[in-house]
């Protein structure tokens, strides 16, 4: 199989169809035995998104008149090929031609992707003298993203437009129960992983140059799982006590379920809950190579009289379902599938969970929700609109060193210290 056909196909999923890019890379490249074949589909694939508004102003300035819409692989397949002449270390030569022979199943495409690349060997510098790019095209963004960031975040606004568009580091999360940071930092070593510990998480670990997870040494064992440092902070400030009863909410796809095992093994129960029971597959296999057990239950969070009226937990988890504009960078296809108008309903969602949340809390317990989004409406406001509902609800104060103070909660900006965007907001139920 042609590598860059199967680049275009995953582009063609996502841009024209609509399709994460997480599940369209895992169907299209499930069939490549060889882990540098996916590593290099998975780089063409998320460069052409990243750059995407870049690249399609490249096209437009290319091509005579637009391909037509059911000629969607071929337009994805030169998206393909020019971002590999600009961005990638691939020999030009190599590049056009692997791309051009990808369009075997089209025989017609293969003398205008050829005649185009060409092109573009010849004229990129001119190309990109005389276009007078849109704000759009410029920053990679779609209109409405940037113009949120930039009325909610003025002053930290071309940092985070910037920090979109750059790829994540790999962060681990060193299973305690397994082993000490110290010493799988040193098992990392002795293979030639250069790494740095991270400065907030006690258990985590950025690699400088992401790898397969086979290869890292332990991870089928449970030593160790993939997890951005912001994310592991959930579990400590959550601060599970022995025989306490857990809530999990929007569970999947388990990261942070393990992570609160982890840190406490003697609780009285786990219960994640999450309403796609496809995902909560992915959180019970997640578990089981932990060596961990919970309850599971494929449930609407928002509907707790159908399955959980009665129950009382002392520390609930709700990683509610957000915008994701915290982590573009891992996922860039967020600029193009999510729209304006969606953040609106996720509100509505997200207080819905919230209140139903709160009812299950056990007086005195602890609710801790948290978003990888970076707006406000989703984050600090929530949590106002929240408390002004619930007087029997108070603000913990979270105090530390990562991220920064809002009226509510604590809100960590994508790139901020090296993490991913999130916010966290601490709940207690007064009596």
């Amino acid at each position: 199989m042609n590598l860059r056909r199967l680049a275009a196909q995953t582009l063609t999923a996502v841009i024209h169809n609509g399709q994460s890019l997480t599940s369209a890379l895992d169907h299209h490249v499930a069939g490549l035995a060889n882990p540098k074949d996916k590593a290099l589909v998975q780089a063409i694939v998320y460069g052409v998104i990243r750059h995407y508004f870049e690249l399609n102003d490249q096209l437009a300035q290319l091509v005579s008149k637009p391909l037509k819409s059911k000629e969607g692989d071929i337009e994805c397949l030169i998206l393909a090929g020019i971002y590999q002449l600009q961005y990638m270390r691939i020999k030009p030569h190599a590049a056009v031609a692997e791309t051009v022979a990808a369009t075997k199943h089209k025989p017609w495409a293969k003398a205008l992707v050829n005649a185009v690349l060409r092109q573009y060997q010849r004229d990129s510098e001119s190309m990109a003298s005389l276009s007078e790019k849109t704000t759009q095209q410029h920053l990679n963004h779609p209109e409405w993203i940037r113009k949120r960031i930039q009325q909610q975040w003025p002053e930290q606004a071309s940092h985070l437009l910037a920090a979109n568009n750059l790829a994540a580091p790999m962060t681990l999360r060193v299973n305690r129960l397994q082993a000490s940071r110290e010493a799988y930092s040193q098992q990392l070593l002795s293979l030639g992983f250069t790494h740095q510990e991270c400065q907030f998480s006690p258990f985590g670990i950025s690699l400088n140059q992401a790898v397969n997870v086979d290869e890292l040494p332990g991870f089928r064992d449970g030593w160790v799982s993939v997890q951005d440092e912001a994310a592991q902070l959930a579990a400590d400030l959550l601060d599970c006590q022995p025989s306490d009863r857990v809530l999990d909410l929007c569970a999947a796809p388990g990261g942070k379920t393990a992570a609160i095992l982890e840190s406490q093994t003697q609780l009285q129960v786990l219960l994640a809950v999450d309403i796609d029971d496809k995902r909560l597959q992915r959180v019970q296999e997640n578990l089981h190579r932990l060596h961990l057990k919970a309850q599971t239950l494929a449930a609407d969070a928002t509907q707790i009289q159908a399955w959980g009226s009665s129950l009382k937990f002392e520390r609930i988890l709700l990683d509610a379902p957000c915008s994701a504009l915290g982590v573009i960078r891992r996922h860039p296809d967020i600029k193009l599938l999510r729209r304006a108008d969606d953040i609106q309903a996720l509100q509505t969602l997200q207080s819905q969970i919230l209140d139903a949340a709160w009812s299950m809390l056990a007086i005195g317990g602890v609710l801790l929700y948290a978003t990888c989004s970076i707006l406000k409406e989703e984050n600090e406001q929530q949590i106002a609109s929240f408390l002004a509902r619930h007087p029997d609800a108070e603000e913990v104060t979270i105090e530390a060193d990562w991220g920064e103070q809002r009226p509510h909660g604590r809100q960590i900006l994508t790139g901020q210290q090296q993490m991913d965007g999130f916010y966290y907001a601490k709940l207690r139920k007064a009596g």
